[in-house]
């Protein structure tokens, strides 16, 4: 019997194999293709952090009105967890004493940007002046440094995330999103949260929106009978040995 061999079909499937090798081994780990020879990948925040632990973060980002962050701060301390607010210069020029409230309660403050402006259509140094100023202010007012930053609107390029970076501070969205500035029934919005939450989340709410109150009121709870514990931004995300996926998932280098 013989055996007829297409000997160039050959060599295209071994190098169409190997070249597939390749590509499911570089995509299995972003760090390494970022490291690939002309590759080009573009940079992203962190969006959630791949964990074990049933462990979740609250943030709420602070730009117009203040009259509900007192409520939210008591919230936090009748279950006895902590959270993560992301302030703007102008919300803390209105309200510094909110500000010492937070950081008395042991709230994690970061960087929401100066004016609120969609931060991907700034120059490296309007980025910088928008940062450096929330940072000067807030090391006046509690004596600490930042180390997290959320761009507005969630928009960012990698100028955004490169210069940010540079200046110490890890740029952080969210992989759940309350849309508590758009619902007018707490329902609504637990129901959205409660069915999204996995381990590592880092949760998006506003500390001024209708429900906030009641909202995070009912979510807390119903998330701690389920097992998961809460921690701040800085609680959660790894500071080194980590890539972070497409997706914007925080991962351990393993």
């Amino acid at each position: 019997m013989f055996v007829t061999v297409n000997l160039k079909k050959i060599l295209k499937t071994s190098a169409f194999a190997a070249a597939l090798a390749v590509s499911v081994i570089m995509l299995g780990h972003p760090a390494i293709m970022a490291a690939y020879a002309g590759y080009s990948m573009r940079r992203v925040p962190v969006y959630s952090v791949e964990t074990e632990k049933r462990q979740i973060c609250l943030t709420f980002d602070a730009a117009w009105g203040a009259d509900k962050t007192a409520g939210i701060v008591e919230i936090l301390k009748k279950n006895g967890i902590s959270a993560t607010f992301f302030l703007t210069g102008f919300w803390i020029d209105k309200f510094p004493e909110e500000v010492k409230l937070l950081d008395e309660a042991g709230i994690e403050i970061g960087n929401h940007s100066e004016n609120h402006p969609d931060m991907a259509k700034l120059s490296a140094g309007q980025i910088k002046e928008e940062l450096e100023s929330v940072n000067r202010k807030l090391k006046a007012l509690t004596g600490k440094d930042v180390k997290y930053f959320r761009p507005p609107f969630g928009s960012y390029n990698d100028r955004l995330i490169s210069t940010a970076e540079s200046m110490g501070l890890t740029v952080v969205q969210w992989d759940v999103d309350s849309l508590d500035w758009k619902d007018t029934k707490s329902s609504t919005i637990v129901n959205r949260v409660i069915s999204k939450v996995k381990n590592g989340s880092i949760l998006l709410f506003h500390n001024n929106s209708e429900c906030v109150l009641d909202a995070v009121g009912i979510i807390i709870p119903l998330l701690k009978n389920k097992g998961y514990t809460f921690a701040t931004v800085g609680e959660t995300v790894y500071g080194e040995n980590y890539y972070i996926d497409h997706t914007g998932r925080q991962r351990p280098n393993i």
